[in-house]
């Protein structure tokens, strides 16, 4: 699985990624799993023409002292579907400066 990984981060950090998350993602079935939005502006052709199954999102997973942002998006209604693959750049990026952003927002030390 392509990621963008996150470590060495303090507890504290991770309470404050977590609750962000809580409260600005979709949370998961599973615990530590958040799944967030992708912009409908940066979906590829084939995830705008699926709109049965929007929204697509990717996954960011929290550990003991990490986050992992997985760039893969998918579904959130079907896992099944063909509209679902790893991020173009721009969606790429998108992951990568949401990480950015929400680090610096929650003044987390890296």
């Amino acid at each position: 699985m392509r990621a963008y990984l996150i470590d060495e981060l303090s507890f504290t950090g991770m309470e404050k990624i977590t609750s962000f998350l809580t409260k600005n993602a979709i949370k998961s079935n599973l615990d530590k799993i958040f799944w967030i939005r992708i912009p409908d502006d940066l979906l590829s052709e084939t995830q705008l023409e699926h709109t049965d199954c929007q929204p697509h999102v990717f996954a960011a997973e929290l550990g003991p002292g990490w986050i992992k942002l997985e760039f893969l998006v998918r579904s959130s209604k079907n896992m099944q579907c063909t509209c679902h693959g790893y991020c173009t750049s721009q969606q790429s990026s998108y992951i990568i400066d949401f990480a950015s952003d929400m680090i610096k927002k929650l003044k987390i030390r890296t």
